[in-house]
């Protein structure tokens, strides 16, 4: 009598324990083994690993970094891959959702250096909002909310929150996120700490955006003084013009009492002629005093005007074919 074969449930169980296993590490490792895939074969620009050196990003945020291909783009392609006028911060540039790309402006004047690795920067950070769990962003949420509505005091970050509040409320926190990583130098420990997680110095970042920014402060600070010397220059003209006109009327009055007085009473006339004489110099020296005011007052305004100019091209470099800026 031959032996019946038994099953051999052992070894399916086993091979159950592998299968579950094998998911499970799948599962657990989805990311970085999507993240692998789409780095295969991807080596940056030297333009592009210049900025995750200069942004001083860490393994992780140069790994956030890349993952996402980034491309600096003329302002043709970049208006084509980004959407114009979505942006409210100092920067130019896009995250695509979904790790699908960040795209930077390629800005080339001088006294914007450091725009595009804020920018960077920014939209990196975008990337790592977007693979924070439920969990952490609701913490980390909660922290960047406490910072703004209690300790923010940059008033020009303010308005750009505020104003993200009106636009975009449902994208407050994701780009507080960003902008504060990026524009505030002083932050509380646990952001502090949260920031570790993508920079070896995070205030290098934050140097170049206050570096760039300041080339708009200070033409826009510059502009407000002389706006204030030419309205005190103004007020001070309208006056004198006023007082010049009111003396001309008296010295046309008395010049034409002189001409009887000198036909019909010389004693007089030479008794008046010092007086009328002694206003005349005084008209001559208000004049010449308001001349002067009008010359330096259309100096101002070519200086102002100048510096104008300046924060206009200053704000055109910043946007894709002149157009405003987009996120």
């Amino acid at each position: 009598m031959h032996n019946q074969p038994k099953p051999h449930h052992g070894r399916v169980l086993i091979f159950l324990l592998v299968w579950f296993g094998a998911l499970g590490a799948l599962y657990v490792n989805q990311q970085r083994i999507t993240d692998w895939w789409k780095l295969r074969g991807y080596f940056p620009s030297s333009a592009v690993a210049a900025i995750a050196r200069s942004t001083q990003m860490n393994d992780h945020g140069t790994h956030l970094f890349y993952v996402n291909k980034p491309q600096l783009l003329e302002s043709s392609t970049f208006s084509k891959e980004c959407p114009i006028a979505a942006e409210k911060t100092i920067i130019l540039g896009c995250y695509k959702g979904g790790d699908r790309g960040i795209y930077l402006y390629d800005v080339t004047d001088i006294r914007l250096q450091g725009v595009e690795e804020v920018t960077a920067a920014h939209e990196m950070l975008h990337a790592a909002y977007a693979r924070l769990s439920a969990a952490e962003k609701k913490q980390l949420d909660t922290s960047l909310e406490a910072f703004y509505q209690k300790s923010l005091n940059d008033e020009r970050v303010r308005e750009t929150i505020a104003l993200y509040r009106q636009t975009e409320p449902t994208e407050i926190a994701n780009e507080m996120h960003s902008i504060f990583a990026t524009e505030v130098m002083d932050l509380p420990a646990e952001l502090e700490a949260h920031y570790k997680q993508y920079f070896t110095n995070r205030k290098a970042v934050v140097t170049m955006a206050l570096r760039y920014q300041a080339e708009f402060t200070l033409r826009r600070d510059q502009v407000a003084a002389f706006d204030a010397d030419l309205n005190t220059l103004k007020s001070t003209i309208d006056t004198n013009q006023s007082r010049l006109l009111a003396q001309r009327s008296e010295l046309d009055a008395q010049q034409r009492e002189l001409d009887v007085l000198r036909r019909t009473n010389v004693g007089t006339y030479n008794a008046t002629v010092a007086s009328f004489n002694q206003l005349v110099r005084a008209y001559n020296a208000l004049l010449s005093e308001t001349q002067g005011l009008i010359a330096e007052y259309n100096d101002t305004v070519e200086k102002r005007n100048a510096l104008a100019l300046e924060e206009r091209q200053l704000t055109q470099a910043l946007s894709a074919e002149g157009l405003p800026s987009a996120q």
